[in-house]
């Protein structure tokens, strides 16, 4: 017989999001890119984000990551390092939520990017011109920066980024000749 405990303290929701870097190498020097999804849902429809999301009762955080950022992005990894736990109250707005924050370093070579799931638009951006973004995803960026021990980019960089109001965020991606759109692809 399977026993049921109830408890009369509250539970706060759990996610998980994805900090992915990129190392590309430019004409001069590398760059380093941070792969962000535009939020398709209220809070913070049409901001730039972190992949993830809600994990389901049957999978871990790590689980969820590694299936969030493949819904929302059409990237499959599944050597993620768990690089922080963020829970301060009021950094979502629909409640108690505590994220589990995960981050990898891949190559130039990443397959092609698909928004999927809940997000409209995913694009790679480089670190030293990240857009507002949603909730505290700024500074899970910094964090994962930080617990990296990564050279490929000052952390002052991404420094000035804040959290975003619930407006979305003007279009800062540095353009590529090969397109018009702003992608860095």
């Amino acid at each position: 017989m399977t026993q049921t405990y109830c408890y009369s303290h509250p539970r706060p929701a759990v996610t998980a999001d994805v900090v992915l870097f990129r190392l590309t190498v430019e004409p001069v020097e590398p760059r380093v890119e941070v792969l962000l999804v535009r939020r398709g849902h209220p809070p913070f429809a049409g901001c730039w984000a972190l992949p993830g999301g809600f994990v389901e009762p049957a999978e871990s955080p790590a689980q969820a990551a590694q299936r969030e950022l493949l819904e929302e992005t059409g990237l499959a990894l599944s050597d993620l390092t768990q690089v922080g736990t963020f829970g301060d109250p009021g950094r979502d707005p629909r409640g108690w939520v505590v994220s589990a924050a995960y981050a990898a370093t891949v190559g130039p070579e990443m397959g092609p990017l698909q928004a999927g799931d809940d997000a409209s638009d995913v694009s790679w951006w480089p670190i030293g011109a990240l857009p507002q973004l949603a909730f505290d995803h700024a500074s899970i960026v910094k964090q994962a920066l930080r617990a990296l021990g990564t050279t490929l980019a000052p952390i002052g960089e991404a420094a000035s980024v804040e959290s975003a109001s619930s407006s979305p965020a003007p279009d800062r991606r540095k353009e590529k000749h090969s397109g018009s759109d702003g992608r860095v692809q």
